[in-house]
């Protein structure tokens, strides 16, 4: 049988009753405090007309109590009684017996005995309030000296305190009186001004939301009349990720009923071919990805780090096309044609670099300075302070002008798919749209973007985000940063977001936000050692490093202030603190690249870390183990994967970082399923690889009982945890990024990016609904 539901009173109205009784109990006790002050009052009064009684028959007192009993009697009867409130006086002798007293006064004898013989044996005056049967008394007992001190006797004043009574109800009626209508006032208006403007817009918004729903998401909401506006468009942007959070769970389905599908390189080819509909493609990026260095008279090819250049790469040698970056080698200019032009990779020619070429000046002001001492610190949670100088500035826009001019260069009159590549060139797609607005232009944001009060600190916040706003797709790795970035176009510029579709408008322009989460490349299409040359090389390591019979953890990073290599190495203290037994057992191998080293930031922090490594080993290093290796130099791809196979753990402990690769490089080098991934939960990657021990790397105890937990996780669930990672990271590798990346950005971008009034076609809605989700960082 059904049982009846409780009522329950409304919003409003337990709004009201809530604040109502709060500010009633509140002056309630206010009143409370001022009565006890007035009666206080009262009395102190009383007790100062006793006073001013006994000084005033001090001198007749003394007198009489030289007398004989009945000559002192009879000297001061007529002075013992008073008018109300006074009820009379009485005198005793020095020996408690009692002298005279008024006719009003001889009834609380009873009662003034104990309080005379307290004053006689204390020599103090004694104040005192009593209930008796005949009403309330206040009674003061002077002691009576003589010129020298002696105790003479006591003189008491007993006053009537009914008229002080009768004054303190009357108040305490009053103030319950009110106290009664101001609570019974503010209930109405909390009551009333909740339903307003909370209770009614609620219930409104209420209802849309479920016709929403029942529509499943179809062309357009109801009316809705709702006068709290920000509410609104807050809710509008709820419910716009509802839409892509559903939109995601439905290709999840649809992807984990279907065959397992990893993308291949020859696949993702097809692909772009399909796409770009023979465009040319064009890259362009800060950082080159092969540059030629002069090391004692020869020129020598060098990879640099970092996750750009390990992502793009691959895609560019199926692709084809050209890349165009800075060229930073000091070699660079010798090995490029007339053009500035090289073929790469060298080995197996895919594609064709294009060098730019920066003055050292130009690169401190651009990279080092604008780019690397501003934008970087703004985007990254880690309370580093960006700095922002005017000439720096300059620096950066003059340098933005000049890729886009290689770019447009680059391009000709052809018609051209450019991508366009992280912070550094965030002004190069408006200038190439106002040049060649036929130009199809994708913008990918590889760090996070903060919030809008965070950006609002950069001066030239409107430059950027006009710069910005000028790709027809800009892609993050994070939903969460592509709504930031909706955010801050809304506060900061006059720029119109639709959050239904996640799409800014500027002026005529349309730009797409999509979050598109980057994947790694297989190792096995990698130069890397396999089978039992691998086994060989991993031996050498151990050999080298003295890591036999020790358990290894393996670290790879720049050497930079947001991969929380501190916290990693305070924590491996912790560690062996609370774990002695794995003193001598265990190690951390630390693969540290430097970077930025023109920033004395940067090279500080390299002080840093070798001072802190020291003092950790030197405090629990034998002479035949260390607990820390910390190895700072190139590392070349195989030697990292040699490191990845023979550690049982890889620590990522990034402060806030757009898409930790090494989380995903280290997952992708498991093929023996093997293995724990100790993961920030400051990275994308956590929201992905959701089989790794998440961290919080600022609580040192949490940091330091995960390596214990993952030393001591059973072989069992380190293969379930290991392979569940591996399937997603193999599934959403690279290639997937790349194919994704492209087909956002040409798929029925021309209705979309140039006119003004375009609406959804049902083939755009379904591109809207279906923007990937998924959440990685760098």
């Amino acid at each position: 049988m059904p049982t009846k539901p409780s009522y329950r009173l409304p919003n409003s109205l337990r709004m009201g009753l809530l604040v109502a009784g709060l500010v009633g109990l509140l002056i309630s006790a206010l009143a409370w405090l001022q009565m006890n002050r007035e009666h206080t009052a009262a009395l102190e009064e009383m007790d100062r007309r006793a006073y001013v009684l006994s000084h005033q028959m001090i001198y007749s007192i003394q007198t009489a109590l030289q007398l004989p009993d009945r000559e002192a009697a009879a000297t001061l009867s007529s002075s013992l009684d008073g008018y109300p409130p006074l009820i009379g006086l009485a005198i005793y002798r020095a020996d408690g017996h009692l002298l005279v007293a008024g006719k009003d006064v001889q009834i609380f004898n009873a009662i003034l005995n104990p309080i005379v013989t307290r004053t006689l044996k204390e020599q103090k005056d004694v104040i005192e309030s009593l209930l008796t049967e005949q009403g309330h008394i206040h009674i003061v007992a002077s002691a009576i000296r003589t010129a020298e001190g002696q105790l003479q006797g006591v003189l008491v004043v007993i006053q009537d305190m009914t008229q002080v009574d009768e004054h303190a109800k009357a108040r305490q009626i009053r103030l319950a009186i009110w106290v009664g209508i101001i609570t019974l006032l503010l209930l109405t208006l909390v009551a009333v001004g909740a339903w307003l403007l909370y209770d009614r817009p609620l219930k409104h918004m209420t209802e849309w939301v479920r016709q929403l729903r029942a529509q499943h998401d179809g062309d357009g909401a109801p009316a809705l009349t709702l006068s709290a506006a920000r509410l609104l468009s807050e809710n509008e942007r709820l419910i716009s990720a509802s839409k892509v959070a559903r939109a995601a769970g439905q290709r999840a389905w649809r992807a984990a009923e279907s065959t397992e599908h990893i993308w291949t390189s020859a696949e993702m080819h097809a692909h772009f071919t399909g796409c770009l509909d023979g465009r040319r493609l064009l890259v362009l990026s800060n950082r080159e990805p092969y540059l030629h260095e002069l090391q004692e008279g020869k020129t020598q090819l060098r990879t640099p780090a970092g996750a750009l250049v390990t992502a793009l790469d691959p895609v560019m040698r199926v692709s084809g096309g050209v890349w165009i970056a800075h060229g930073a080698g000091n070699a660079d200019r010798m090995t490029v044609d007339e053009h500035d032009h090289l073929a790469v990779p060298p080995d197996h020619p895919a594609y064709t670099l294009r060098r730019v070429w920066l003055s050292r000046e130009e690169e401190h002001g651009y990279y080092h300075g604008f780019a690397n001492e501003g934008l970087w610190p703004l985007c990254h949670m880690t309370y580093e302070r960006p700095i922002f100088l005017a000439s720096n500035w300059e620096f950066y826009v003059r340098i933005n002008q000049r890729f886009a001019a290689a770019a447009l260069e680059e391009a000709g009159s052809d018609p051209a798919v450019v991508l366009v590549q992280d912070y550094h060139l965030a002004l190069v797609p408006q200038m190439l749209k106002e040049a060649r607005p036929d130009l199809t232009v994708g913008l990918f944001w590889h760090i996070p973007w903060p919030t809008p009060e965070t950006f609002r600190i950069c001066p030239w916040r409107t430059e950027l985000l006009r710069g910005i706003l000028g790709a027809d797709l800009i892609g993050f790795h994070l939903q969460q940063h592509c709504n930031n970035f909706l955010d801050t176009a809304e506060r900061l510029s006059e720029a119109q977001p639709d959050w239904n579709d996640f799409s800014v408008r500027l002026g005529d322009h349309v730009s797409r936000v999509r979050p598109l989460p980057i994947g790694v490349r297989p190792w096995n299409e990698r130069s890397i050692s396999r089978g039992i040359r691998l086994a060989d090389q991993v031996d050498e390591l151990r050999d080298r490093y003295s890591l036999d019979n020790v358990r290894v953890a393996i670290g790879i990073d720049r050497i930079d202030y947001t991969k929380g290599l501190p916290e990693r190495f305070h924590a491996i203290a912790r560690f062996l603190e609370r774990y002695p037994r794995y003193r001598g057992q265990f190690t951390l191998v630390q693969l540290s690249t430097p970077s930025r080293t023109y920033l004395r930031r940067y090279r500080d922090l390299i002080g840093e870390l070798e001072s802190l490594v020291d003092t950790i080993n030197w405090r629990f290093q034998t002479p035949a183990w260390k607990p820390i290796r910390f190895l700072i130099g190139d590392h070349d791809p195989a030697t990292v994967h040699a490191f990845m196979r023979l550690a049982e753990v890889a620590i990522v402990s990034s402060l806030h970082d757009g898409m930790n690769l090494v989380a995903k490089e280290f997952v992708a080098a498991r093929t023996d399923r093997d293995g724990v991934l100790i993961l920030s939960e400051f990275t994308g990657a956590a929201r992905e690889l959701s089989d790794a021990l998440i961290i919080n790397p600022y609580d040192v105890e949490q940091f330091s009982e995960a390596i214990y937990q993952a030393l001591e996780m059973p072989a069992d669930e380190r293969q379930e945890r290991m392979t569940r990672m591996q399937q997603w990271v193999n599934q959403h590798n690279v290639y997937h990024w790349g194919a994704d990346l492209l087909e956002e950005l040409t798929l029925n971008l021309d209705s979309v990016s140039t006119t003004p009034e375009a609406t959804d076609t049902p083939e755009t809605a379904e591109t809207a609904d279906t923007s990937k989700t998924s959440e990685t960082t760098r």
